[in-house]
């Protein structure tokens, strides 16, 4: 297991000498771990491989804003992972498909599996019409399970803040989508 000061030292290789070395460990490193993140909200493999790509391209070409004083690198990438996903999410319009036009098979569970789907894209479409903090703190809440402090940290923002806007969005989500959340 790599120590916090190698993958430190394999940061600053990267910042200051462009190390491909370090670049392929790095990506190595953290990218089964982006991809399961990205797919668990996309639901699409080739869209998840996309993503992680563009997701790890931007991570080394921004490679030299990081602070490890801020953020942990962990933090640092999957907040940038955050960002790539809400943009696809914005740039994709969702094809609905009425649940009449569905062959069901004979098993009930299938037809709860698809309602469960319909609400979650409801709620999807509802989370992205808020504005982008609201948004993140509910994506890294929710797809990331990170800690009101951790979320807090990441956004560099007090963490009562972070419950505070977490708290609110899920009585509006209550209100609005009522026994179905």
């Amino acid at each position: 297991m790599i120590s916090m000061e190698q993958e430190l030292k394999r940061i600053r290789q990267l910042q200051r000498k462009q190390s491909k070395k370090a670049a392929e460990w790095l990506i190595q490193k953290y990218y089964d771990e982006i991809y399961i993140y990205v797919y668990r909200q996309t639901g699409n493999k080739e869209d998840s491989l996309d993503l992680t790509q563009e997701i790890f391209i931007s991570v080394l070409r921004s490679i030299g804003s990081y602070q490890h004083e801020k953020a942990s690198f962990r933090t640092w990438l999957y907040r940038i992972a955050t960002n790539k996903i809400i943009d696809w999410r914005r740039k994709y319009c969702p094809v609905c498909i009425d649940i009449d036009d569905i062959e069901v098979p004979e098993e009930l569970d299938y037809v709860k599996r698809a309602e469960d789907r319909r609400l979650l894209e409801k709620i999807d479409v509802y989370v992205a019409g808020r504005d982008s903090l609201t948004e993140r703190i509910f994506r890294m809440r929710g797809y990331q399970n990170l800690t009101f402090a951790e979320i807090g940290k990441a956004l560099q923002i007090p963490e009562a803040t972070v419950r505070t806007k977490y708290h609110r969005l899920c009585q509006r989500l209550r209100k609005e989508f009522g026994n179905e959340y």
